[in-house]
């Protein structure tokens, strides 16, 4: 009886932090594409001041 309660905890805890690492990784693709999107804006507005 213990044993089955002591696996349902771990295998709670284990979905759980997988869980969150998933969200952590989530969250810095978001960040990388909005840097990614920021530097491509950045570039054209050199390409058009240049040509001005």
């Amino acid at each position: 009886m213990v044993y089955g309660t002591l696996a349902r905890v771990f295998i709670v805890l284990t979905v759980a932090i997988s869980l969150s690492g998933c969200g952590n990784t989530i969250r810095g693709v978001g960040r990388d594409l909005g840097n990614a999107v920021d530097a491509t804006q950045d570039a054209g507005r050199s390409v058009v001041n240049a040509v001005n």
